[in-house]
């Protein structure tokens, strides 16, 4: 009786140990077995972004990451579903599943930041010449994108860098769950209404709150 209750003690932990085990799981065990090559990235940035990025693919191929400076001794890591609604629950399980990480500001979706320039495919954009135009859409706000130099010749360059743009001002959260259609144009007296880039946050709140 003994050695039967001892077995079933036995099963019962390998059980267990095998419902914890996950995709998840496994990746946060890595990314705390490299916590500082992660962190002292640029010691050897292209490596280490090729290990963390096959990790990554290991729980989902789309999902993808940021790292912000050092501040205080802590880090920001992003992850992010590069843009792809679908993504989303993957992202949302990594981040639930995260151990305490002291050196560490783990944040879900690219977050809003001040735009920056965009140098793409060979097109460089200021983010400071760039307006947008809001409109109401079924899906919440339409959004115009217009970028001095567009031209239709390389729409899928400039169409790249306009949600590159966008997830910059309005965070990859709300682009992808509170704007509805998405077109980028070059400037004309046609857009007067559009405001710059730099204020677009401000204004997109605004206008969705009426």
């Amino acid at each position: 009786m003994i050695f039967i209750r001892v077995l079933c003690i036995a099963m019962l932990s390998l059980l267990c140990s095998a419902a914890q085990a996950s995709p998840e799981s496994d990746f946060w065990k890595w990314f705390q077995k490299n916590e500082k090559m992660l962190f002292d990235f640029e010691k050897n940035q292209e490596r280490t972004f090729d290990q963390l990025e096959t990790e990554m693919h290991k729980v989902n191929s789309t999902l993808t990451f940021e790292f912000g400076p050092k501040e205080g001794g802590k880090r920001e890591f992003v992850i992010s579903a590069d843009g792809v609604k679908e993504v989303f629950p993957s992202v949302e399980k990594l981040y639930a599943a995260a151990p305490p990480l002291k050196k560490w500001k783990l944040t879900k979706f690219r977050p809003r930041r001040e735009p920056y320039d965009i140098a793409y495919q060979g097109v460089t954009v200021k983010a400071d010449s760039v307006t947008v135009l809001i409109e109401r859409d079924a899906g919440g706000a339409a959004l115009t994108v217009l970028i001095p130099g567009y031209t239709s010749a390389q729409h899928e360059t400039f169409v790249g860098i306009t949600y590159l743009l966008l997830d910059q001002a309005l965070g990859e959260f709300d682009v992808e769950t509170r704007v509805g259609n998405i077109q980028v144009a070059a400037p004309s007296d046609q857009f007067a209404r559009a405001v710059p880039l730099k204020n677009l946050a401000r204004e997109f709140d605004a206008f969705l709150a009426h």
